[in-house]
C-alpha cells in the first residue's frame, strides 16, 4: 500500500495532461521519473482516473522496456553487451561491478538504492567500446579497474 503522497502526487501529474488514453505513457513516464520506477498501484489508479482498463494501463506500460515495476537505484548503470563491446571484453567489466556492488546473479539494485546494474544489447557506441553509461553520461573504452574507479568517484561523491 503507498503512502497517501504518491497519490497527491500522481494526480499532480495528471493535471498536467488530459485524461484520455493518449496520456497515458507521458504520464506514467513522468510517475517513473519522479520515483525511479511506477509503482503498480499507481498505474491501477492513473488507469481509472484516465478511464481506461488496467489491462490496457499494463499492456502499455510492459510493451516499452524503459518502464520499471521494481524500485530502481539513483545510477542507473547500463553496460553494453552487444557484439562489439562483447569481444572488447565487456564481460569483465559486468562481472567486477557485480562484485563490487555486491550484487547476486538475479539482483540488479543495491540495498542502498544507490545503483542499479543492468545489461544492455546496444548502446550506439560501437566504435569506443565497451562502453557503460551512468543514468545519461556515456563511459567509452571501459575496463573493469576504470569501472571501480567510478564507482568509487560516485560513492565518494554521495558521501560528501
Amino acid at each position: 500500500m503507498l503512502d497517501e503522497s504518491f497519490y497527491q502526487k500522481a494526480d499532480e501529474i495528471i493535471a498536467n495532461h488530459t485524461k484520455e488514453e493518449r496520456s497515458l505513457i507521458p504520464i506514467i513516464q513522468d510517475i517513473q521519473a519522479e520515483y525511479r520506477y511506477l509503482p503498480p498501484e499507481l498505474l491501477t489508479y492513473v488507469a481509472k482516473e484516465i478511464g481506461i482498463t488496467d489491462a490496457r494501463a499494463y499492456s502499455v506500460a510492459s510493451f516499452y522496456e524503459n518502464f520499471s515495476f521494481e524500485p530502481k537505484g539513483k545510477y542507473i548503470l547500463k553496460v553494453c553487451d552487444g557484439t562489439a563491446c562483447h569481444v572488447r571484453k565487456s564481460t569483465p567489466i559486468m562481472e567486477r561491478l557485480r562484485s563490487d556492488l555486491g550484487l547476486e546473479e538475479g539482483r540488479q539494485t543495491t540495498d542502498d538504492m544507490l545503483f542499479t546494474l543492468e545489461t544492455v544489447s546496444c548502446l550506439g557506441a560501437c566504435g569506443l567500446a565497451p562502453v557503460m553509461m551512468v543514468n545519461d553520461e556515456v563511459h567509452s573504452t571501459m575496463t573493469p579497474d576504470k569501472a571501480t574507479e567510478l564507482i568509487n568517484k560516485i560513492r565518494g561523491e554521495e558521501n560528501e
